[in-house]
């Protein structure tokens, strides 16, 4: 069998292998060296099971050659490959970045530590995007919450301490619904196997234990997911972490939840079950609002650059339950896609905003007052990644905003329209803190001088502005991939 048929198993293996081999070495520079080539060995096994799902189709891989549904099986499909392709490009850009930024934020003597626990949190969020098994789902998200926790606390800032114990104990929390909900499934069809689920849940839909199960899922995914208002945790993480880790877990740990969240919805439960017979949409689609208004108010007025675009995030992942609770193939699209462009642009914002922390000292409002001419091109690439935000045309956030808004128009909800653009608006308003404060703001005559940003921290950042950029002009790779995979969900490929 040639090396390309174990792509599937080796897209979880390579990072995992890294991890304990960088604790054995201990030393920082070779621990750096190792995840980073695991990384890139990610991004291209990512990338080579995507073109092999364009060529053969939906991928089976049995582990230890027990076929399914009695063994585990690694199953990609077009939703999972583009996932896997995100959760790896952002790792192979972050790292780079994170050997110049940790120095100034972590203890030298725990720089191995962070590179272990990097590579373990990787591991959890391939394997949750690539199992096709309920309970190994369970045991990745929890290895890559786990580490996330320690990398997390591993800040300098000591409310970054705090902020881990908060994320530990909702984190929890979800993860003990999630596991309820798989017991409850597999009490009622005597599989694990996701595929094999579905099949055996047909003739059991709305029945009790069922609906229960899909309860308990969703909201344990969507604390995972920070949908509103179960995203309490997310702000204090986010703002207090170590840069490298904001920008990592910002760009790709709420996205593989909202993945997990639309595999059971779709693959398992199927779309008659959650948007027809119960009244999920409604619930969704409340909850979206409530997020994509209450988040981005509150960043309006938040005093912190990192906290503000915390919540920012909880807000953009009101879009992506917007378009989730449409129940259409053109709103599933949307969602997709947006889960995409958001990755990027979230994680190009707070790798930008730690070449600030690093060479100002803060990101506070105070801190950057005038930092645009100190720092242009910086402040140009947070100003480029605020417009995605907004929905601006010419970046990745355009385009997400757009099919949401066509998804909207086909089922006739102008009044829906409306509220995509009126939340746009306070997008603006919180984007617009920084602008003002960057270009016209003026420092403090006893401000501490603002240091020179390292090329090390520049150059990543660039990627991702560049990829926002990018994505919002050539839709080829991500609407198209975007679109198959929601049509392949409703399509009912199981």
């Amino acid at each position: 069998m040639s090396l390309a048929a174990h792509l599937p198993v080796l897209q979880v293996v390579v990072p995992l292998l890294a991890a304990p081999l960088t604790v054995l070495v201990r030393r920082p520079a070779y621990a750096f060296a190792i995840v980073l080539a695991a990384s890139w060995a990610s991004l291209a096994i990512a990338i080579g099971l995507y073109l092999q799902v364009e060529a053969q189709g939906t991928l089976s891989y049995a582990i230890g050659s027990w076929p399914p549904p009695w063994g585990i099986e690694y199953r990609v499909d077009r939703l999972s490959s583009f996932v896997l392709i995100l959760v790896s490009a952002i790792a192979a850009v972050v790292l780079p970045y994170s050997h110049a930024s940790i120095t100034a934020e972590i203890e030298p003597q725990q720089h191995y530590l962070f590179y272990t626990m990097f590579a373990l949190c990787l591991t959890g969020l391939l394997g949750m995007t690539i199992t096709g098994d309920a309970f190994n789902i369970f045991v990745f998200l929890e290895i890559s919450s786990l580490s996330t926790y320690v990398l997390i606390a591993l800040s300098n800032d000591r409310r970054a301490l705090l902020a881990s114990y908060q994320y530990l104990i909702m984190g929890t929390i979800g993860a003990t619904f999630i596991v309820i909900g798989v017991g409850l499934l597999y009490l009622m069809t005597g599989t694990l196997n996701l595929a094999d689920m579905a099949q055996r849940l047909a003739p059991l839909r709305g029945t009790r234990p069922v609906l229960a199960a899909l309860a308990f899922l969703t909201v344990g995914i969507s604390l995972k997911a920070a949908v509103f208002p179960l995203h309490q945790w997310l702000p204090n993480a986010y703002a207090y972490a170590p840069s490298a880790v904001s920008a990592f877990v910002a760009a790709t740990a709420t996205k593989v939840a909202l993945y997990v969240l639309m595999r059971y919805y779709f693959t398992v439960f199927g779309e008659t079950q959650v948007f027809e017979r119960l009244p999920m949409q409604g619930m969704l689609l409340l909850l979206a609002l409530a997020g994509m208004f209450g988040a981005s108010t509150v960043a309006i007025f938040q005093a912190d650059m990192k906290r503000l675009f915390a919540y920012s995030s909880v807000a953009q992942v009101g879009y992506i339950i917007l378009g989730l609770s449409m129940g259409t193939v053109t709103g599933l699209t949307a969602s997709i896609v947006h889960l995409f462009n958001h990755g990027v642009t979230k994680g190009a914002i707070f790798m930008l905003l730690g070449g600030i922390a690093v060479s100002a000292g803060g990101v506070t409002v105070a801190r950057i007052q005038g930092i645009g001419r100190s720092m242009p091109i910086t402040s140009l690439g947070i100003v480029i990644c605020g417009l995605s935000l907004i929905g601006v045309p010419g970046t990745a956030g355009f385009i997400s905003k757009w099919v949401l808004v066509q998804a909207a128009i086909e089922r006739g909800q102008w009044w829906l329209v409306f509220m995509i653009v009126l939340s746009s608006l306070l997008a603006i308003v919180y984007v617009w803190r920084f602008v003002e404060a960057a270009y016209f703001g003026t420092a403090p005559a006893d401000a501490p001088p603002i240091q020179r940003i390292r090329w090390q921290l520049l150059a990543p950042s660039a990627v991702l502005v560049a990829a926002t950029i990018y994505f919002g002009i050539d839709t080829s790779f991500t609407l198209n991939s975007a679109a198959l995979a929601a049509s392949q969900l409703f399509g009912g490929a199981r």
